[in-house]
């Protein structure tokens, strides 16, 4: 619980820097190599204080590290949770807002839409990433959790395209 209490307290403390960057940065990499001055300090083992850095590095959906312990994996869940769903849709919408994206843009090609621009809609979170973390989620009760998110949000975007296009 050590290992994953700090892990969670740390994972996003180079979100800024991701972000500032427009995506440049990885902030589960940079967040890593910030932590380890911090994770130096704590009284635990040095198994521990790896696994720390570990879970901190591979938490990330679109990084490069796969989460190798039940505390990484635990973390790469929750972290995931916390995405999809109707707060993963309110999230969605107010990281567009943030870069200025539209609300909706219909004619853009969602596979290439640059990321951070005018057209990286909530909507094209949703198809590009959200959609897809309930089958990257890797614990039973995390898979359970992320079944029923999802279907919150496969609601959501189905109704906002019918209102959007006149349907309803």
């Amino acid at each position: 619980m050590e290992v994953l209490l700090a892990a969670a307290y740390l994972h996003d403390i180079a979100r800024g820097d991701q972000d500032n960057s427009s995506g440049a940065v990885c902030h589960a990499e940079k967040g890593a190599r910030l932590a380890t001055s911090i994770v130096e300090k704590l009284p635990l083992t040095p198994e521990q204080k790896e696994n720390i850095l570990h879970c901190i590095r591979s938490h990330r959906f679109r990084g490069n590290h796969e989460p190798r312990t039940s505390e990484a994996r635990v973390l790469f869940d929750a972290d995931k949770l916390d995405a999809i769903g109707a707060v993963g849709v309110a999230r969605a919408y107010l990281f567009a807002g943030e870069v200025g994206a539209r609300l909706h843009s219909e004619s853009a090609d969602i596979e290439t839409t640059r990321t951070y621009s005018v057209d990286d809609t909530g909507y094209r979170e949703f198809k590009v990433k959200l959609c897809k973390i309930k089958d990257r989620i890797l614990t039973s009760e995390g898979q359970k959790l992320a079944a029923d998110r999802h279907s919150i949000m496969e609601e959501f975007f189905s109704r906002l395209l019918e209102e959007y296009e006149g349907k309803r």
